[in-house]
C-alpha cells in the first residue's frame, strides 16, 4: 500500500492530495454518523456524505494514476483542475445539505434547495465533458502504455462515461427509485431500494467499470495468465452486460436484492 500510494502521488499530485482531502472528510462524516441523530428520507443524514467522499477519493486516485500514462501534459493538468473543481463543488454542497439537515439531489423544496441541486448539476455536466475528453486523450494522444492494458482502460472509460446516462435518467425523473418513492426500505448502507427498481445500483456498476475492468485485467495477470484480447473482450463484454442488465433490471421495477 505504501508503495502504491507514492507512485500515485508521483504521478499526479494534485489529484493525490485532492483524494486524500476527500479521505479526511469521509473521516468527518463517519464521526458524524455517530454524534448527530439528523435523518434524511428514514436514514442518517450523513451516510451520503460518507459514500460520496469514498466514491470522490476512488475517482481522483484511479485518475491520478490513469492520467500518469498520459504524455500530454498540458491535457493531465486540464483534466485534473476541472475534476478537482467540479468534484469539489459536488462534495461541499453535499456536506452543506447534510448540515442543513435535508437532501442534496432532486430537492426544489426552497430557492435555495432549487439553486444547490442546479448548480450541482451545472459542475456534473462540466465533470460529464472532462470525462470524454479523458475518453478522447486515451484514444487519440500518446501514451505510455498498450495491447490489452489499454484495451481496458479505454473500455472502463467508456462505460464510466456512459453512467452519465443512468444519471441523467434519475434527474428527468427527480428520484433513483422506479416503482416506489424515495427514501423506502433499503439494502444496509447503500440503502438501493429492496422493493422496488433503484437506478443507484446501475449507475453504481458503470461507474465503477474505470476500476474493475484495468483490476481484472492485472488480477489476470498476476495469477499467471497473460490476459490476451480474448480474455480481455470477455472480461469487458462481460461486466458491460452486468450493467446493461442493471439498467434494465431498473426500468422494470425490480430491486437489485429484496430482504
Amino acid at each position: 500500500m505504501k508503495e502504491f500510494l507514492n507512485q500515485l502521488s508521483r504521478r499526479n499530485p494534485a489529484l493525490f492530495w485532492f483524494g486524500c482531502f476527500n479521505l479526511a472528510l469521509l473521516v468527518i462524516a463517519f464521526v458524524m454518523y455517530f454524534v448527530d441523530e439528523t435523518q434524511i428520507l428514514g436514514i442518517s443524514a450523513w451516510i451520503k456524505p460518507l459514500k460520496f467522499a469514498q466514491s470522490i477519493t476512488i475517482y481522483s486516485w484511479t485518475f491520478a494514476w490513469m492520467l500518469g500514462y498520459v504524455e500530454d501534459s498540458r491535457a493531465v493538468r486540464r483534466i485534473a483542475f476541472w475534476v478537482i473543481v467540479t468534484m469539489t463543488v459536488e462534495i461541499v454542497l453535499i456536506y452543506l445539505q447534510a448540515f442543513r439537515g435535508t437532501t442534496s439531489h432532486f430537492n426544489i423544496r426552497s430557492a435555495f434547495d432549487i439553486m444547490v441541486f442546479n448548480l450541482m448539476g451545472i459542475f456534473i455536466m462540466i465533470n460529464t465533458i472532462i470525462n470524454l475528453y479523458a475518453l478522447w486523450v486515451f484514444c487519440r494522444r500518446k501514451l505510455s502504455i498498450a495491447g490489452t492494458d489499454l484495451l481496458a482502460w479505454r473500455s472502463g472509460l467508456i462505460i464510466f462515461c456512459a453512467g452519465a446516462i443512468s444519471g441523467g435518467w434519475m434527474v428527468a425523473q427527480m428520484s433513483h427509485t422506479i416503482g416506489a418513492p424515495d427514501g423506502g426500505p433499503g439494502l444496509p448502507f447503500l440503502n438501493w431500494s429492496t422493493v422496488a427498481g433503484d437506478v443507484r445500483a446501475a449507475h453504481f456498476a458503470a461507474l465503477h467499470a474505470l476500476q474493475v475492468i484495468p483490476i481484472s485485467v492485472w488480477l489476470v495477470r498476476r495469477i499467471g495468465i497473460e490476459p490476451q484480447k480474448g480474455i480481455v473482450a470477455a472480461i469487458i463484454a462481460g461486466y458491460g452486460a452486468l450493467c446493461l442488465f442493471l439498467h434494465v433490471q431498473a426500468w422494470m421495477q425490480i430491486p437489485l436484492f429484496s430482504l
